[in-house]
């Protein structure tokens, strides 16, 4: 099947028909790697559907999304055959959720959005697409070692000790965002560096409306000094366009009394005040604070363009400005008049 685009399904800059030179370097070794995949998605019936369901069964990426093990082979992106390590991770359209022929586009943009406008570091990320035509949400996997081996990776469910059998099937949001950043502060040498870099992403997944920045998606990973850092970010999405979920994804929120602040306590919402108090209690400086925050709430032209130049439809691009919007107005409210 012929799917054209005219802008690059990685770095979404206008003017491409595939990825462009720098996206095929970053994202795949500098080989000529199509937009196309040579198969057509799982739920087409055929016996690629057999291969689906076997490579399945040995990706050790946790989550409730689908995803698959994928392997560059010369200039072709494959399924892993058993006793391969992939290299990438392909996560085809979902279900039961609304929009969710939407989902890659909506994660591939955030992704970018993080990346391009924000500067917060982020696993590489591309759109491609199946045979068929249906969209796919491809990211390179950062744990890999160049040769072989992995770096020692852990995400903030097991370092905080929550699990299914002690905190119930909610485990991975039974917490708050100030106690996950302590934990930071623990396991971290250089713990004010990766403090900012978390309290940035922290604004950004309010400010993109992602109510799934949950504790298995944060992550320390092995430098390749030996120490301990906050991996790049992954899975960030704009949940909002396909649920209706609360403001934050963990249940205590931004510390275990901030529905108790006196700012969220008079607006109903999260603002200005409540991530600046935040900062304190993470023990960033005010200045950094500030400045973090000023950068966060100002209205950033290259985001609509991002939008634009996305590969979502027109209503999505209109729904995803318009959250944008609304997030940039809440974060520009001091009850206490800081700003």
């Amino acid at each position: 099947m012929s799917i054209q685009v005219k802008n690059c399904p990685g770095s979404l800059k206008e003017g491409f028909s595939t990825y462009s030179g720098a996206v095929l370097k970053r994202m795949f070794e500098n080989k000529k790697v199509h937009h196309i995949l040579p198969f057509s998605s799982p739920d087409t019936e055929g016996p690629q559907q057999e291969k689906f369901i076997e490579n399945r069964k040995r990706i050790s990426i946790s989550g409730v999304q689908e995803k698959l093990s994928i392997i560059l082979i010369k200039n072709k992106l494959q399924l892993t055959e058993p006793g391969q390590q992939g290299q990438y991770i392909l996560k085809p359209i979902p279900r039961d959720i609304l929009k969710v022929s939407q989902v890659p586009a909506n994660e591939h943009l955030t992704m970018q959005i993080a990346r391009q406008v924000y500067n917060i570091p982020t696993a590489e990320n591309a759109l491609i697409f199946f045979d068929n035509g249906k969209p796919a949400y491809i990211t390179k996997r950062f744990d890999l070692k160049p040769g072989e081996g992995k770096y020692l990776q852990e995400d903030f469910a097991a370092i905080a000790g929550k699990t299914k059998d002690n905190a119930g099937e909610d485990f991975k949001y039974e917490y708050n965002y100030l106690d996950l950043g302590k934990l930071i502060a623990k396991h971290i040498n250089a713990a004010e560096v990766e403090l900012e870099k978390y309290y940035k992403l922290v604004l950004f997944n309010y400010l993109f409306s992602n109510g799934d920045a949950h504790l298995k998606n944060f992550s320390l990973i092995e430098s390749t000094d030996g120490d301990f850092i906050m991996s790049p970010a992954y899975d960030l999405v704009c949940t909002r366009i396909h649920v209706n979920d609360s403001f934050m994804a963990l249940k205590e929120g931004l510390t275990e009394d901030s529905f108790e602040h006196p700012s969220f306590s008079a607006l109903g919402y999260f603002a200005y005040d409540d991530f600046f108090d935040f900062g304190l209690r993470l023990d960033l400086k005010e200045i950094r604070i500030k400045k973090i925050i000023d950068q966060l709430r100002t209205e950033n032209n290259t985001v609509y363009n991002l939008v634009a130049h996305s590969f979502l439809d027109n209503e999505t691009k209109q729904k995803y400005a318009e959250l944008y919007k609304e997030k940039l107005v809440r974060l520009n409210i001091s009850f206490s008049k800081r700003i």
